[in-house]
């Protein structure tokens, strides 16, 4: 058994507090989800310490100068379609804290091999003109996603144990996903303008496609292009995480920086633990004393594709061959529809194909502010096989060069993370699987195992608040707000309403 340290098991791992010293709650990592743990933990009236293993907080929200120091880069993510639509978010209010989610006309472009190029405006009329015989079959797929949005959020950023609050949301997405999750994806559209322009957002699910998991992302991706936008924080992903560190401290919190944490016994005393890790993460911090059961159960849990990053300094925009690219807050770079489900499913099979599915942003496209005189950055993702080694600047490199000649000629610097790279920059990207852990549809009900609360452990006290459990990755802090609210509910006797989220309170 990996990641179990042999030492006498202790059933009761996590100290609690005495005569009132110590916090009342503490959590590991500050990632997105471990920061909504920490917000809605401290906006509750308990005294929360956060631990970070990396001297800045943030997990995949970091925003650092690579090469110039004028120049931002966003480390992981940088484009956030369900910030402005996440629950918590919503409920926290971002602009209130002072960022400023910058959100493009043109959501995301998928440019095809020959000039040609499908559009997801935000607008959906001017997507479903633009997209020809196939503007009324995308139409009539997104019109009632966008008519019900809130509860299509709601369904999806759920901890996918509980009845939904509008029992009709699953039948409204249940045949729209057999369509376009199965087989049946290749007869939904006429061109392969559209059928490329859904494909792309289904690869968001980082693994074989078409799925039924994929054909969900693709719909939830999808219908958000048309209504709150595919976003980028004007001046980079890290606002959003200085935003809610800062709400924490405001109430009475504490934040620890380069701090890994290796035991539960390294920890203050407190009431409750939540971990922003991985099951692996889990089992490293924590394995002893685990049950067997369980640990086997956080064994067998599944971890995905992986992502190989490289971040460019150039001197001008990127030079796109179709125009129309140049406005668009993200690309996606796939080919059609079968050449990138092709793409993606031999990714997941464990074989890099010769044209990998690639996201590439330039932020100053969308956030001039970012770019100086002769000098912008330009954030580049390709989907790799688990684990991959190998520095991939140059498949980035002439991947892009294909869509826009040129490219190269502007490159000052570049850096490259691997697949393999990234597990130590961050543990919970796991062989580099960014979403941590597989997106498959039994991952994506029993995640991270088959518990009633996937959160809490059987450990007393401590829980799980990482994109390993429900509802899984992206930038949405639901996790990390369904794990805290479990743990209020249960250890301290706070019953938040059901559709309860962390509402403003004043600072201590």
């Amino acid at each position: 058994m990996t990641g179990r340290p042999n030492r006498r098991p202790n059933r009761h791992p996590v100290r609690h507090r005495e005569g009132g010293r110590g916090p009342d709650a503490v959590v590991i990592g500050t990632g997105p989800n471990g920061l909504a743990a920490g917000v809605t933990l401290a906006r509750a009236g308990l005294q929360v310490e956060l631990f970070e293993a990396a001297d800045t907080i943030g997990g995949g929200l970091r925003t650092l100068p690579l090469f110039d120091s004028e120049v931002l880069h966003d480390i992981c993510s940088a484009v956030h379609p369900m910030a402005p639509a996440s629950p918590f978010f919503r409920a926290f209010d971002l602009a209130a804290h002072g960022v400023d989610l910058i959100t493009p006309t043109l959501s995301y472009a998928h440019p095809l091999a020959d000039g040609r190029a499908a559009l997801a405006w935000r607008d959906l009329a001017t997507t479903a003109d633009a997209l020809g015989v196939d503007g009324p079959a995308w139409r009539d797929l997104m019109e009632p996603l966008i008519a019900h949005s809130a509860q299509v959020v709601a369904f999806f950023l759920s901890d996918q144990r509980t009845l939904p609050a509008d029992p009709t949301t699953p039948l409204l997405l249940a045949h729209r996903i057999l369509r376009h999750g199965t087989a049946l994806a290749h007869r939904q559209f006429r061109t392969e303008e559209a059928a490329a322009l859904l494909a792309g957002t289904a690869a968001h699910a980082i693994g074989r496609l078409p799925s039924l998991a994929g054909g969900a992302i693709a719909l939830l991706l999808g219908h958000l292009a048309h209504t709150t936008g595919w976003p980028l924080p004007r001046g980079g992903s890290a606002q959003i995480a200085k935003a809610m560190a800062a709400d924490i401290t405001a109430h009475g919190g504490v934040i620890h920086t380069g701090t890994r944490i290796t035991d539960l016994g390294a920890l203050p005393p407190s009431r409750v633990v939540l971990a922003d890790v991985s099951p692996k993460g889990l089992l490293e911090i924590a394995g002893a004393n685990l049950p067997h059961r369980y640990a086997r159960a956080l064994e067998s849990f599944r971890y995905g594709p992986a992502a190989a990053k490289v971040d460019f300094l150039v001197s001008d925009p990127i030079p796109w061959a179709n125009p129309q690219l140049r406005t668009a807050g993200t690309i996606h770079l796939g080919g059609t529809q079968r050449e990138l489900y092709a793409a993606e499913s031999s990714t997941a099979r464990g074989r890099l194909p010769r044209h990998p599915f690639m996201l590439i942003v330039d932020p100053a496209v969308t956030d001039p502010d970012r770019a100086r005189a002769g000098r912008r950055p330009v954030w580049a993702y390709a989907h790799v096989p688990h684990g991959d080694p190998a520095n991939r600047a140059t498949l980035v490199r002439e991947t892009i060069e294909r869509y826009a000649p040129g490219f190269q000629d502007t490159i000052l610097a570049e850096r490259v993370v691997s697949a393999a790279q990234w597990e130590a920059y961050n543990p919970n990207y796991v062989g580099g699987d960014i979403g941590a852990g597989a997106i498959t549809l039994r991952q994506t009900f029993f995640r991270p195992t088959i518990r009633w609360n996937p959160y809490r452990t059987p450990l007393p006290g401590l829980y799980l608040c990482s994109a390993s459990t429900p509802p899984g990755p992206a930038v949405h802090g639901m996790p990390g707000y369904l794990a805290a609210r479990s743990a209020l509910r249960r250890e301290f006797g706070i019953h938040l309403p059901k559709t309860a989220y962390p509402a403003a309170s004043s600072p201590r």
